[in-house]
C-alpha cells in the first residue's frame, strides 16, 4: 500500500480509523478550524505530493457542516498536488434527492455531485445510495457498493424456516430480492405512499406474508415511520416475529422512541456507515462494520484490481 493516504473528516473518525486499520496505514490528520465569521478551514497534516489521496467523510448530520469539510478537504488535497483524490462517502445523504417531483426545487443529489467533482474528487466511493440512478450524477468515476452480504451474513446463522424478505416500497424491491436471494428466501413489498417527511402510507402487501416471520429490508432508516406502518400491515396478516436490516441506521426524528415502543420487534440490525451514538442504541439492536468491505475496495483502487466482483452473487 504504498503512497496510500488516508484522512477523516469530523463525521466518523471511528470507521476511519478501523478502515485504516484493515488496510494496515496511518490514519493521517488533519486540523479543522472555524473562523470567528463562522467560515471554516481545513489544513491536512501529511505528505499529498503524488500520493493516492482517500477521504473518509459520511454525509450524515450535522449535514451541511460534513459536506462543506469535505468540500475544503478534497480542494486542499488537489492544491498538494495528490496524484488522485478519492472521496469516501460511506452514507451519501443527497441520494435522495433524485429528481424534480415539485416545482421550483434544486436536484440536490446533480448539485451535490457537480460540487464535489469542482472540489478536487477524481473518484467517488460510495455505499447504498437511495436512488440507483444517482450514480449517473456524477462526471467522474464512482464505486457504488452495496452492504447486502455483509447483512446477510448475520441472518445466515439462524433458522429462517418459514421467513420471508419484505421490502417497505416497490422501489426497494430489487436490493430485498438481492437479500433475499443470498438467504434463499422469498420476497414481497408494499405499496407505499409518502405523505410528507414523516408520514407514509402502505396501501397494500405484494406477495405471501401470512402467518410468516418477516425481515424488514431497506437501505435507509429515517424517521422509522415507513416501518412502522409496514409493520401494521403485516399484523394484520398475522405475522409472527419482525427483525429489521438497514445499511443506513440515521434513526432521526422519533426514530428510536417508535422502536423501543414497537413490541412486534425483534431485532434491529444496521451497520455502521454513519455513527450512532449511545443515545441511539437499543438493547435490540447490532450495529455490523462495513470497514472490511471499504478497505478491501481501497485496496482494489489503489492497486487497480476489480471492484465489481466483490458483488458478483448480489447485483
Amino acid at each position: 500500500m504504498n503512497n496510500i493516504v488516508v484522512f477523516s473528516g469530523s463525521s466518523h473518525p471511528a470507521l476511519s480509523e478501523e478502515v485504516c486499520h484493515c488496510l494496515n496505514v496511518p490514519l493521517r490528520a488533519s486540523t479543522l478550524t472555524r473562523f470567528s465569521n463562522d467560515c471554516l478551514q481545513v489544513q491536512l497534516n501529511a505528505n499529498c505530493r503524488e500520493g493516492d489521496v482517500y477521504i473518509i467523510q459520511p454525509l450524515g448530520p450535522p449535514v451541511q457542516e460534513n459536506l462543506v469539510e469535505l468540500l475544503l478537504m478534497l480542494d486542499a488535497a488537489r492544491g498538494a498536488s495528490a496524484a488522485r483524490a478519492t472521496a469516501v462517502l460511506p452514507y451519501y445523504s443527497y441520494s435522495r434527492s433524485d429528481k424534480k417531483d415539485a416545482p421550483r426545487i434544486s436536484i440536490a443529489g446533480r448539485l451535490v455531485a457537480d460540487l464535489l467533482g469542482t472540489a478536487g474528487a477524481n473518484r467517488i466511493l460510495t455505499l447504498q445510495m437511495h436512488q440507483p440512478q444517482v450514480h449517473g450524477f456524477f462526471s467522474i468515476p464512482v464505486d457504488h457498493l452495496n452492504a447486502i452480504k455483509v447483512l446477510a451474513q448475520h441472518f445466515q446463522q439462524r433458522d429462517l424456516s418459514n421467513t420471508v424478505v419484505v421490502s417497505p416500497d416497490l422501489g426497494n424491491a430489487k436490493n430485498a430480492a438481492h437479500f433475499a436471494r443470498q438467504l434463499m428466501l422469498p420476497v414481497a413489498a408494499g405499496n407505499k405512499r409518502r405523505i410528507s417527511d414523516e408520514k407514509v402510507v402502505i396501501d397494500m402487501i405484494v406477495g405471501d406474508v401470512t402467518g410468516k416471520n418477516a425481515i424488514i429490508m431497506d437501505d435507509e432508516v429515517a424517521t422509522g415511520g415507513s416501518i412502522i406502518e409496514l409493520i401494521q400491515r403485516l399484523e394484520e396478516r398475522d405475522v409472527q416475529r419482525v427483525s429489521v436490516a438497514c445499511t443506513h441506521g440515521v434513526f432521526s426524528g422519533k426514530a428510536i422512541e417508535r422502536f423501543a415502543n414497537c413490541s412486534r420487534i425483534d431485532e434491529i440490525v444496521t451497520t455502521n456507515t454513519v455513527p450512532i451514538g449511545e443515545d441511539k442504541r437499543l438493547p435490540n439492536m447490532v450495529i455490523l462494520s462495513v470497514a472490511s468491505l471499504l478497505a478491501e475496495t481501497i485496496r482494489r483502487i489503489h492497486n487497480g484490481e476489480s471492484v465489481s466482483s466483490l458483488f458478483a452473487d448480489t447485483m
